[in-house]
């Protein structure tokens, strides 16, 4: 009864603790929106114009595919994390993130499945760029996470 019982409680209680790293409307959008507006912080300790991106969610991060040379890249090589992505609309539900570059290849794949599906009208446009830009580094990875 007690192993039925942890089975059962256990992925409850995980799934919780993920969903509850974003605010009930911010999760809900994640969910409906077809773009993030990320705003990164300036040398000025300003956060920049919000851009518009593509992204793909999971648990309790959201990560775009951009170059190494946007002002998100930059501004997070020089040690400047924080940001404040918008989901939906610039105006839309938000959260303030911490944004670093990250390497992991199944979340590179896990993006790009979900980029074809949620992105079916442009993706055949850009597929080989974002495919062969992960493997060359014209194009990197970039996680936010809900700053603590």
């Amino acid at each position: 009864m007690r192993r039925t019982l942890a089975a059962v409680v256990l992925p409850l209680v995980f799934a919780s603790a993920v969903a509850a790293a974003f605010a009930p409307d911010v999760a809900q959008a994640l969910k409906d929106g077809k773009y993030v507006y990320v705003q990164s912080e300036r040398k000025s300790g300003q956060l920049g114009k919000p851009a518009e991106i593509w992204f793909f969610s999971e648990g309790d991060a959201v990560y775009v595919g951009t170059r190494p040379t946007s002002w998100r890249v930059k501004r997070i090589k020089a040690g400047r994390h924080r940001a404040r992505v918008a989901v939906g609309k610039p105006d839309g539900p938000a959260f303030d993130a911490k944004g670093e570059i990250v390497h992991d290849a199944k979340v590179e794949a896990d993006l790009l499945a979900a980029y074809a599906k949620k992105y079916p009208d442009g993706w055949g446009r850009f597929e080989k760029e974002f495919r062969d830009g992960f493997k060359s580094g014209d194009r990197v990875l970039v996680r936010y996470t809900p700053a603590r």
